[in-house]
């Protein structure tokens, strides 16, 4: 990495000063989210510092995945602690309250634009019987969802002008149709970031799915203050065309989905935000802001939500930026950066983190190696690759203990 950083980043020793104006900055915030009339239970962001005087590496910075809680990552996050930093479980944007049409990060056509369109759907019997049905039955499958864009396009050809606009980020028409509170990924992120000023060493951004994407954001926005960012299956992009363009374009038509809280369902405009923050984050700008920043990517073939591709795709053009980059070529020292796709037989879901979350039928037995590498790359910025393959533990590494409840 040059002479900027060292690979290994020396031990700090928080004291009592720093530790108390970091836990008084977020307890203003837990106050905050607890006193919220629509706080979402179990839904709060926590931390775990070691006590003053006591040598950490740093400080973790976990975001859980789209539609979860922080409790999600909390066997990682466990393991983090035990063996060296502090934690700080987030709560991603708006997550830890209720309601998430009125509080959760959304896109959605104007008023202007979106009354008419809805017109023209109560006008079509086709469509109207359509939503109603996705009342009844909770959602809208693959199949409909093709079949209800192709229907939208026919009876409003204006949705053409929509779809441009929404595809790709920066494109000059979006916010004459949309309005959007996307950016709420990363201005939350960033406000959480800011508790921590008070603590010396290094900060580390950690996370799922779209909160994946949301280290990989935070640690672009900052780049000076985020020293390594680890992403399991971030959701930089909306797995499958048909499925990504129905999250885009039919927010208008109040359709909600149901996530990880079977209780709780959200429109699928809080979808097309975590998708367009994806585009984001994958855009050149956020990529050569990204060129000094290590970064290590896990992935897997048995993909429901996040593009593959883009993920792959984003990471080789984090080398192409380091090799246009004329001060990275002088220091002749790329970044440690890693990107490990696990094989469809391993049978690893999405859901990759916890070894008791079941996602298409599947879990991840190999948990605890991953757990390891995370360490070992936060700490070292390695990778053993052959250590993931294996569903036993590398016993140099401190282990993972296993699941007994």
């Amino acid at each position: 990495m040059g002479e900027a950083r060292e690979r290994v980043a020396a031990m700090v020793t928080p004291t009592v000063q720093e530790l108390d104006q970091t836990q008084r900055a977020i307890e203003a915030h837990l106050a905050a989210v607890r006193s919220h009339p629509d706080q979402r239970p179990n839904a709060h962001p926590y931390y775990r510092f070691h006590p003053a005087g006591e040598p950490i590496h740093g400080t973790v910075m976990i975001f859980h995945g789209f539609s979860m809680r922080p409790h999600q990552m909390w066997r990682l996050a466990n393991y983090l602690f035990d063996n060296g930093f502090n934690i700080y479980q987030l709560t991603l944007a708006g997550h830890d309250r209720l309601n998430p049409a009125k509080n959760w990060p959304q896109i959605d056509l104007k008023p202007e634009y979106a009354e008419p369109l809805m017109q023209k759907v109560q006008q079509d019997a086709v469509l109207r019987a359509a939503i109603v049905q996705k009342a009844q039955s909770g959602g809208v499958v693959i199949g409909q969802q093709r079949a209800l864009l192709q229907r939208l396009f026919m009876i409003a050809p204006e949705m053409q002008d929509f779809a441009s606009a929404i595809a790709q980020p920066n494109h000059p028409d979006f916010d004459r149709y949309f309005t959007s509170t996307h950016r709420a990924f990363l201005a939350d992120a960033q406000q959480r970031l800011e508790e921590l000023s008070a603590l010396p060493g290094p900060i580390y951004a950690v996370g799922l799915s779209v909160g994946g994407a949301t280290a990989l954001g935070l640690a672009s926005s900052v780049p000076e203050r985020i020293e390594k960012v680890v992403a399991y299956s971030p959701l930089l992009k909306i797995i499958g065309e048909n499925r990504r363009q129905f999250v885009q374009l039919t927010g208008p038509l109040d359709i909600n989905e149901t996530g990880w809280d079977p209780a709780l369902q959200f429109p699928v405009g809080a979808l097309t935000a975590a998708d367009y923050f994806g585009s984001e984050v994958r855009s050149k700008d956020s990529i050569k802001r990204l060129k000094s920043t290590p970064v290590f990517i896990a992935l897997t073939e048995n993909e429901d939500a996040a593009d593959i591709d883009a993920s792959e795709i984003f990471f080789a053009d984090l080398a192409t930026s380091n090799a246009a980059d004329s001060e990275t070529a002088k220091t002749k020292e790329q970044p440690p950066r890693w990107l490990y796709k696990y094989p469809a037989p391993a049978m690893v879901p999405h859901a990759m983190v916890d070894p008791t979350e079941v996602s298409q039928g599947m879990r991840n037995l190999f948990w605890q190696s991953l757990y390891q590498e995370t360490l070992r790359f936060l700490k070292k910025g390695e990778v053993n690759i052959n250590n993931l393959e294996r569903l036993s533990q590398d016993e140099a590494l401190p282990l993972v203990p296993p699941v007994t409840s």
